[in-house]
C-alpha cells in the first residue's frame, strides 16, 4: 500500500482552474462557489476604498436658476389731444364755480410755449395750496379754441394773465402786462387780497 500523502495545509485552489475536478473525492478544498476567496475579497475592499480616496465623487454641478421673464418696458401715458385737454380744463373751472365751499377762483390764462408761464407752475400750486380752503386756481389754455368765448369775454391779450371771478362767476380783476415773474406774482398776490378771508391772511405769498 502506498504511503498517502498528508493533505495540504494552503488550498492552492483557484476559480479559474480548468484541471480541478470537483467530483475527485481526494479534493480537501471546498468547491468554487461563484465568490472570490475572503483573503482577495478583503484586498478588493481595501483596493475600492484607495480608489475612492484617489478618485474622489466629483460634485454635482449647482442647478441654474429660471431665466428670468424679458423685461417690459413701462408704457407711458397717452398725451391729451388738445380737445381733451380744452374739456377737461373746462370742466375744472365748472367745478370750481359749483363748489360752495370756495369763495373765489382764479384762472390762469397761459401758453405752452411761454417759458415764463412754465415757471410759475410751483409758486402757483403753493399759492393754491395755502388759500384751498376758499381759493380754487384752474388753468385755461390760452391757444386753444375752446377757450374763444372767455379770452375774448375777458379780453384776455397776453399771457401769462390771472382773471380773479367771485362765487357767482363775475370778473372782479386781473393781472397787468407781464414785464418780469416776480411782476406776475405780485399781480397774483394783489389779486387775491382783494378775497382773501381775514383768517388766511398772511399765507398768500410763497
Amino acid at each position: 500500500m502506498a504511503d498517502r500523502k498528508p493533505p495540504s495545509i494552503i488550498c492552492w485552489k483557484w476559480p479559474f482552474d480548468p484541471s480541478q475536478n470537483p467530483k475527485n473525492p481526494n479534493n480537501h478544498c471546498s468547491s468554487f462557489d461563484g465568490n472570490p476567496p475572503w483573503l482577495f475579497r478583503s484586498l478588493q475592499t481595501l483596493g475600492s476604498l484607495a480608489l475612492g480616496l484617489l478618485n474622489p465623487p466629483s460634485p454635482t454641478p449647482p442647478s441654474k436658476p429660471p431665466p428670468s421673464p424679458p423685461h417690459q418696458p413701462k408704457m407711458r401715458p397717452r398725451r391729451l389731444s388738445s380737445e381733451e385737454q380744452g374739456e377737461a380744463e373746462q370742466r375744472a373751472l365748472a367745478a370750481a364755480l359749483a363748489a360752495k365751499d370756495k369763495e373765489a377762483t382764479v384762472i390762469e390764462f397761459y401758453s405752452p410755449k411761454c417759458r415764463l408761464c412754465g415757471s410759475l407752475a410751483d409758486a402757483v400750486a403753493e399759492v393754491e395750496k395755502r388759500n384751498s380752503g376758499w381759493l380754487s386756481v384752474v388753468l385755461a389754455d390760452a391757444e386753444n379754441e375752446l377757450w374763444l368765448p372767455e379770452l375774448i369775454h375777458y379780453d384776455i391779450k397776453y399771457v401769462p394773465c390771472f382773471v380773479l371771478l367771485d362765487k357767482h362767476g363775475s370778473a372782479l380783476a386781473r393781472t397787468g402786462l407781464p414785464a418780469s415773474r416776480l411782476h406776475v406774482l405780485a399781480g397774483l398776490h394783489h389779486l387775491i387780497k382783494m378775497k382773501q378771508p381775514q383768517r388766511y391772511k398772511g399765507r398768500t405769498t410763497p
